[in-house]
C-alpha cells in the first residue's frame, strides 16, 4: 500500500511542472531563456511563470521566447515584444508608471490603513475600559501609583 501511495505521489507531483524544456546551443542564450521563462507571467494561470505552467498559452509563449532567442533577439527586445502584445501584466515586476502605480502603492496604503485601524481600535478599547470601570477601581489604581512613586523616591534617597 505504501508503494502504491508513493508511486501515485510521484506521478501527481511530476505532472505539476511544465514538460517541454528547450536547449539552446549558446549558454548565454540558454541562460536568457531560463531567465525569461521565470520572469514572464502566464496570462491564464493563477500567478505562475510561463516556465512553471502547463497551459497551452504558456507553451506557446515559451516557444515564442525560444524562437526569438534563436533569431538573435536580446532579452530586452523579447520583453518589449511581450509587453507590447500583452501589457505590463505579463511581467512579474512591472515598471513603476501611471498604469501600474496602483500595483506598487496599494499594498503600502492597505498596510497603513490596517495599522491605523488597529491603533484606533486599541485606543477605543482602552477608553471604553476606563469609562466602564467602577470609580473605586480607578481610585485604587491612583493610590497604588502614588504608593509606588513614594517607595521609589525613598529608595533613591538611601
Amino acid at each position: 500500500m505504501k508503494r502504491l501511495l508513493f508511486i501515485f505521489l510521484l506521478m501527481v507531483s511530476g505532472s505539476s511542472y511544465a514538460l517541454d524544456y528547450r536547449q539552446l546551443s549558446d549558454p548565454k542564450q540558454q541562460e536568457s531563456y531560463e531567465t525569461l521563462t521565470s520572469e514572464l507571467r502566464c496570462l491564464v494561470c493563477q500567478n505562475q511563470t510561463i516556465g512553471d505552467s502547463n497551459a497551452e498559452l504558456a507553451a506557446d509563449l515559451r516557444r515564442q521566447v525560444y524562437e526569438m532567442l534563436e533569431q538573435g533577439k536580446s532579452k530586452e527586445e523579447i520583453v518589449q515584444f511581450m509587453t507590447d502584445r500583452y501589457g505590463d501584466f505579463v511581467l512579474y515586476k512591472p515598471p513603476f508608471k501611471g498604469k501600474t502605480s496602483v500595483l506598487w502603492i496599494a499594498p503600502v496604503v492597505f498596510l497603513l490603513m490596517g495599522l491605523i485601524a488597529v491603533f484606533v481600535f486599541i485606543r477605543r478599547k482602552k477608553a471604553a475600559a476606563i469609562l466602564h470601570s467602577d470609580p473605586g477601581t480607578l481610585q485604587r489604581d491612583v493610590e497604588k501609583q502614588k504608593k509606588i512613586r513614594s517607595l521609589l523616591e525613598k529608595g533613591d534617597r538611601s
